[in-house]
Order: C-alpha cells, then sequence, then structure tokens
C-alpha cells in the first residue's frame, strides 16, 4: 500500500503545483478592433468587420512595408473578415449574404478589393484565389495620416462606402445593402 502512495505522490505534486500555471498572453501589437454599420442606432447591424489594427510607428507604409500588387490580409495578424447581414452590392458587384475575408492587392492609384470566402485564415497563408468571390478596383485618394489602419463606414439607408484608411492613403468601396 506505501508503494502506492510513493507512486502517485509524484503525479499528485505535479498536478497540484501546475494547476495554477496558466499564463494569460501580453496584448497583441496589432489589437483586433470590430466596426459595425448600422442604418440607425436602434437597428441591427447590416455590416461587420473584424481586422487587425497595425500602427505605422514611423515606418513607410504602401510601397513598403505593404508592398505595391501582392496580396495584403488588409490589416494585421488574422485575415480580416466583413459579414454581410443581408445580400450587398459591393463595389458594382452582387455578393450573397454571409462571411468573407477581405483581402486588398494595393497599388499607387488603384487597389484591388477581394472578398474570398476561405475563412479563418491567418495573413495570407490561407489565401486562394479559387476561392474570391469578387474583386473590385477602388481609387486610392490621400488624407490626413492616421497612425492605425482603420475601417470606417459612411452613408444613409442602404447607400454607403467603406473606407480603407492608414498613413495618408484611403480607399473607398461603395455598397448598397439589398
Amino acid at each position: 500500500m506505501k508503494n502506492i502512495y510513493l507512486k502517485l505522490l509524484p503525479i499528485f505534486l505535479f498536478t497540484v503545483l501546475n494547476s495554477g500555471a496558466q499564463e494569460f498572453k501580453g496584448i497583441d501589437k496589432s489589437p483586433h478592433d470590430i466596426v459595425y454599420y448600422r442604418a440607425n442606432k436602434i437597428t441591427p447591424p447590416e455590416i461587420k468587420v473584424l481586422y487587425g489594427r497595425p500602427q505605422k510607428k514611423g515606418r513607410k507604409i504602401f510601397g513598403d512595408l505593404v508592398p505595391y500588387g501582392k496580396i495584403w490580409r488588409t490589416g494585421a495578424d488574422e485575415a480580416t473578415e466583413i459579414t454581410f447581414y443581408k445580400d450587398v452590392n459591393f463595389g458594382g458587384k452582387d455578393v450573397k449574404k454571409g462571411s468573407y475575408v477581405l483581402y486588398t492587392i494595393p497599388g499607387e492609384k488603384e487597389w484591388t478589393v477581394i472578398l474570398n470566402k476561405n475563412l479563418d485564415a491567418w495573413g495570407i497563408n490561407g489565401y486562394d484565389k479559387r476561392k474570391d468571390v469578387v474583386r473590385v478596383p477602388a481609387k486610392v485618394s490621400r488624407a490626413e495620416p492616421v497612425e492605425a489602419f482603420s475601417i470606417g463606414f459612411k452613408g444613409k439607408n442602404d447607400k454607403l462606402k467603406m473606407t480603407l484608411g492608414w498613413d495618408i492613403t484611403r480607399v473607398t468601396v461603395p455598397i448598397e445593402i439589398n
């Protein structure tokens, strides 16, 4: 009997001593954010975007940190996810309600904005061109500098614009909610 206790004692001690040893990871360098579009303050959301918000930190962003002509996760870390709660017209193309990954291909004067159905991707590692739902062009404009990559909506009722902004670059995609 004493022999059994001696054999079980190390297992018991290991379990007890390590039971409180869980560690929580620190805050992400590029925290995630959520932006919603609602037609008004009392209605449920019609669009939701979950995205990472990298910081400029004095770096040259587009054409350097984010190269021109290459697929970008459109944010940081996890690929940006957009959910439409109703069918929409996204940049002139019809898209069914549902969730998609939002990728972009930045250019100096125009970007390609992509909705892809391969969800739960990390960065561009999960990108598969065969799963693109739509690709739409978006013109580049310039504005005051923004330190953290941001996504916002502006518009009324069912006609709005989604704007992507970082540093002095702005890219806007028109959206109509059906």
